[in-house]
């Protein structure tokens, strides 16, 4: 497929190797994903690092993967830093976090991004030792787990957003912008939540990550979302939902009005891309590969139609 085929507004998703190879992905075979991600026409890709080991990998081996991107004459606008103990009822793991943080973004910087972007912080509990990293934290979880003793809310948010105001501050050190996701067992799920916490971090360079699928399975309207965002908002994760469960569905095949959003995106000037997001194992998709083939065409008229590209 030739990938002048697509807007070069339109990113495939590391959705699409945790999908066909599960979470998290083996980061040894980012080579390997980057040409899969080639092969179904894409030239603009995301690639992630979840966790200490993968980011420490990524860390030592960005020259290689730098290399194969200009094989594959591939670029990658926003590299993801899966970073979970940032958020932690601990300082001493922030701290450690922020220190993964930096490596994270100097691979950013040296595979050519403009753009890091993690999950937005965890609900601050007692998470058991060595728990797995997990896309989405379910509420059926998380109401098992309780708050660590003495747990202080005041001197908690005062510590996290002192943190998140250095992570920008690295990030910006390495002319990058700082995206959060909303996601389900995080502090923000949301268009309020992230404002609310934007205005406590204040700083110029973190964005929102806006998510159709779990932003409309969380009740946020869309085109409400993007008016209130506006320029905080330059990456939009793109997939569809029918609102009773946090799956990321091929455009289309939901419940979300897409007339509206891209009306909108329409109305407030949006200049930033589109990551399809389609997949994980929560959505029952029987061919990942077409799904994103699909996604990408269906993506690429809209632009056209509403002169987004």
């Amino acid at each position: 497929m030739n990938t002048d085929q697509y807007s070069n507004k339109i990113t495939c998703a590391y959705l699409y190797s945790i999908t066909k190879y599960g979470y998290p992905s083996d980061v040894r075979n980012t080579v390997q994903y980057i040409d899969e991600m080639k092969s179904m026409g894409f030239s603009s890709i995301e690639l992630e690092a979840i966790g200490e080991a993968n980011v420490e990998y990524m860390f030592k081996h960005y020259p290689l993967i730098a290399e194969q991107l200009t094989s594959a004459n591939c670029s990658v606008p926003v590299f993801c830093i899966v970073l979970p103990k940032l958020g932690s009822a601990y300082s001493s793991e922030q701290a450690k976090s922020l220190e993964l943080f930096d490596k994270g973004c100097i691979t950013a910087n040296q595979l050519g991004a403009n753009a890091v972007l993690d999950n937005s912080p965890l609900l601050p509990l007692e998470y058991p030792k060595n728990a797995p990293i997990q896309r989405h934290y379910s509420s059926a979880t998380l109401s098992r787990i309780g708050l660590p003793a003495g747990f202080d809310w005041n001197n908690y948010w005062l510590s996290l957003t002192n943190t998140f105001q250095k992570a920008c501050a690295i990030a910006a050190n390495y002319n990058l912008s700082y995206h959060l996701h909303p996601c389900e067992g995080s502090l923000i799920t949301g268009t309020e939540s992230f404002l609310n916490f934007a205005s406590s971090v204040k700083s110029e360079n973190l964005l929102f990550n806006l998510d159709t699928a779990n932003q409309f399975y969380y009740k946020d309207n869309l085109p409400l979302s993007l008016l209130r965002l506006s320029k905080k908002v330059s990456y939009i994760h793109i997939s569809d939902n029918r609102g009773n469960l946090v799956d990321h569905l091929v455009p289309g095949d939901g419940e979300i009005d897409r007339n509206s959003f891209f009306a909108m995106l329409r109305t407030i000037d949006f200049k930033g891309n589109f990551a399809i997001d389609v997949g994980g194992a929560e959505t029952n998709i029987a061919d990942i590969r077409q799904a994103y083939i699909r996604s990408a065409n269906w993506l690429n008229e809209k632009l056209s139609a509403y002169a987004l590209n």
